[in-house]
């Protein structure tokens, strides 16, 4: 991938904790926020997709109820928990 320098202004309390995480995580300061930059993008496109896929289903199925976030808020909880316990097991 192509990359270009550029130039940004951020609060120096922020400067401060991202030297700190990027060293931490032994990683170039401009790899560290890259990638930051590109899970925010990821989030929200995400978003994106979910607020598409919910006006797709509620124009076919009607309105969304608050169990059925709640049911599938449950159901990506355990998703979440299954990973996590894979990832812990090859660690």
């Amino acid at each position: 991938m192509a990359t270009k320098k550029v130039t940004v202004t951020l609060p120096t309390d922020l400067i401060e904790l991202v030297n700190s995480a990027a060293a931490e995580a032994g990683v170039p300061v401009s790899r560290f926020v890259s990638s930051a930059l590109e899970r925010e993008l990821q989030r929200r496109l995400g978003l994106a997709l979910v607020a598409e896929w919910e006006a797709e289903w509620e124009a076919e199925h009607g309105p969304i109820t608050a169990a059925d976030r709640a049911e599938v808020r449950a159901m990506m909880a355990a998703a979440d928990a299954k990973y996590l316990a894979q990832t812990e097991r090859t660690a």
